[in-house]
C-alpha cells in the first residue's frame, strides 16, 4: 500500500516534525509514503513552481491507494489534492488535532474525521486506522 500524506505547507518546516512522525509511524506498519515536501522539494532545499508541484503532485497522487489528509491546519492545497484524490475515486482519509474545524464539503468526500489529541494519541491512531484490513 502507498498513502500519499497531505499536510499545511511550510516554507519554515514548522511541522517538519509532525510529518516525520506521521510518515514514521505508517512506514513501520509496512505502508509506503508518498509527501511532496521530503519526495519533490528536498525539505524546502528545491523550489517547484505551483504548476510544477500540482503536476507532481497529482502524479504522485495516481500513484497512491489512499491519500491521508492532516486537515488540524487549513489549506487551499489540502483542498484541491483532496478533490482531485475524490474525483480520481482514491480513498480519502481524514486526521485532525482536536477541536480542528473540517469543513462539511471535505466531510462529504472523505472517511473521518479522526480526531487526535497529542502525538501519542496520533501514533495510536494512526495504527488503529492502518492496522485495519482494507
Amino acid at each position: 500500500m502507498n498513502v500519499y500524506l497531505a499536510i499545511k505547507y511550510h516554507a519554515s518546516l514548522k511541522n517538519r516534525k509532525h510529518s516525520e512522525l506521521i510518515l514514521h509511524t505508517l512506514e513501520s506498519l509496512g505502508i509506503s509514503t508518498s509527501f511532496v515536501q521530503r519526495d519533490l522539494e528536498n525539505w524546502s532545499t528545491i523550489r517547484l513552481t505551483p504548476g510544477e508541484l500540482m503536476k507532481a503532485s497529482f502524479s504522485l497522487i495516481n500513484k497512491s491507494d489512499k491519500v491521508l489528509l492532516d486537515l488540524s491546519e487549513k489549506g487551499v492545497g489540502l483542498g484541491i489534492e483532496a478533490g482531485y484524490a475524490h474525483a480520481k475515486d482514491i480513498p480519502v482519509l481524514v486526521i485532525a488535532k482536536q477541536y480542528s474545524d473540517i469543513s462539511t464539503t471535505l466531510k462529504g468526500i472523505c472517511t473521518g474525521p479522526h480526531f487526535y489529541s497529542d502525538e501519542r494519541d496520533l501514533v495510536e491512531l494512526l495504527k488503529k486506522l492502518f492496522s485495519q484490513p482494507n
